[in-house]
């Protein structure tokens, strides 16, 4: 893609290959990949760090800007939705979340906080899943810390850069079936080249189970493994279900979350597809 393009640096927007622990893991592309293209934001943290959508977003502001310095095209590419929508369109202001608030909620039964939601904040309660333990913590941690709701606090974006910049946004939507396929295969590819091995080395730093790298698909079910809890058969089947579900769930995110305006690419990708692609992100950016 870098050739047909000419001058462009390719920027991370993948909250999992931005760690330095997770090259197999996270599908981070290799040398033999980067060669002769700049890429930015791939294995610079380190996986004692957490990384959140503000910090990548400030970071991918720099790297945006050395790229134009450097009067090369920026290429943002990735998985992570919310950390290209806080980099484009903003973060909501909210407040630290008071610390007694916080441990009381996610204390709760994920029924009884969504319960609890649709006391506070009704509409909140309507739009999330019950079972969406994560998200209906946060919603209910945010109204009774802030007093205010987090729709609320999201109508009051800012810092993002999406009005100051020119954008030639493609969202690629493959076939679910080939996506499902790829998504098994690629595990199987993992675990051959040495998955086993990296969760292993990160396991040896006994970080804190909390942290992302932590958490990120694979490396709970590799643990599992190796301490001796699951076959590797079983661990490969946990890890390939995983990512089976996230990647269904990125698919929902990108098809709606996305401003409508943007294109949505929906034919497999082939190599004659990435061409095709390649040619279509290159006209872009010549008609502005």
């Amino acid at each position: 893609m870098a050739h047909r393009l000419g001058r462009a640096q390719v920027i991370n927007a993948d909250a999992s290959q931005v760690y330095r622990d997770l090259a197999i893991l996270s599908a981070r592309p290799d040398k033999a990949e980067m060669d002769g293209v700049p890429h930015r934001l791939f294995g610079h943290i380190d996986g004692a760090e957490a990384c959140n959508a503000a910090r990548w977003a400030a970071d991918a502001r720099r790297a945006l800007a050395r790229a134009w310095e450097d009067d090369e095209v920026p290429i943002l590419v990735g998985g992570t939705g919310l950390y290209l929508r806080t980099l484009l369109f903003g973060i909501a202001p909210v407040p630290e979340i008071d610390p007694a608030v916080r441990v009381e909620v996610r204390a709760m039964a994920v029924a009884d906080a969504h319960a609890a939601l649709a006391v506070r904040d009704p509409a909140a309660a309507a739009r999330l899943a019950p079972a969406d333990t994560t998200r209906v913590a946060r919603a209910l941690e945010v109204v009774r810390s802030t007093g205010r709701t987090l729709a609320d606090w999201q109508q009051a974006r800012e810092g993002g850069i999406a009005d100051d910049v020119d954008l030639a946004p493609l969202v690629l939507l493959p076939p679910r079936d080939w996506l499902r396929e790829r998504c098994d295969t690629r595990l199987i590819q993992m675990f051959e080249r040495g998955a086993v091995a990296e969760v292993e080395a990160l396991l040896a730093r006994a970080l804190d189970p909390d942290l992302p790298v932590m958490r990120a698909i694979g490396v709970p079910q590799i643990a599992a493994f190796l301490a001796g809890e699951l076959s590797q058969g079983e661990a490969l089947e946990r890890a390939q279900a995983a990512t089976r579900q996230y990647a269904k769930r990125q698919y929902t995110w990108f098809r709606h979350q996305p401003p409508p305006e943007w294109p949505r690419h929906q034919e497999s990708l082939s190599v004659d597809s990435i061409n095709q692609l390649a040619t279509l992100l290159h006209d872009k950016l010549l008609t502005g």
